[in-house]
């Protein structure tokens, strides 16, 4: 019964979705033309984005060849939708500081489409936010990609399942050893028997060295989840 619940309500909410971009067409999140069927992009910008087939280890730092991902560490598969390019900059741009939180929804939609279709999700829940961070821009835009995507899987989204147990500096200015030396042990899972034994996604918008996602996949695994990541594009 709970799974057909998941399952209407994942229906509804996609076909509200579509009604609303019916109504409100959206604008292309990286040439601001009219996007195709509502999405987040013009058939354009749609077709120019390159695709990631087969999923990125966050520990190796590489896209693996085989989907089924890297054996030595199946707790670190990262999904990604894009491989961030000048467009899908612009576009992961006007979502995170532009404002465009209408973009969220579509480029959920697309994120989840580049998720295998089993074994699904159970549990989604976005990277944590820095609180400065939310106040300054208002939203989390990883919160709302989160939510587009557990919609799309017919799975709860649980945005206060991970927490930040530290402050981290900026990770921008720093090379992969130092990313990872910043964010290792900075997460931990608020509700660690909701996630025992359960497959619990974690989405992001852009991953780079994997390091932020790859210490929430750590904290997810020591509390007992089968954990997997994904992010809307992976800047090699």
């Amino acid at each position: 019964m709970a799974a057909m619940i998941a399952a209407a309500t994942a229906a509804a909410g996609a076909a509200l979705s579509d009604l609303r971009a019916l109504a409100f067409p959206v604008r292309c999140g990286a040439c601001g033309g009219r996007a195709a069927g509502g999405g987040p992009l013009c058939a354009a910008c749609e077709a120019a984005i390159p695709r990631l087939a087969t999923p990125l280890c966050a520990a190796c730092l590489v896209a693996e060849r085989d989907p089924s991902g890297c054996t030595a560490h199946p707790r670190r598969r990262v999904w990604a939708a894009w491989v961030y390019d000048a467009r899908a900059a612009l576009v992961v741009h006007a979502l995170k500081y532009d404002g465009r939180t209408d973009l969220a929804g579509g480029l959920g939609a697309a994120l989840a489409a580049a998720l295998p279709a089993a074994p699904a999700p159970e549990i989604v829940a976005p990277v944590p936010l820095h609180p400065s961070r939310r106040r300054e821009r208002g939203y989390d835009q990883a919160a709302l990609l989160a939510e587009a995507v557990a919609t799309r899987a017919g799975a709860p989204c649980v945005p206060g399942l991970l927490a930040r147990v530290r402050a981290t500096p900026a990770q921008a200015r720093l090379g992969p050893a130092r990313r990872r030396a910043n964010v290792a042990g900075a997460f931990a899972v608020t509700r660690p028997s909701w996630v025992r034994g359960r497959r619990v996604l974690v989405v992001d918008d852009v991953t780079t060295t994997g390091a932020t996602l790859a210490a929430c996949l750590a904290a997810l695994e020591a509390a007992g989840a089968e954990p997997e990541g994904a992010a809307l594009a992976w800047a090699a």
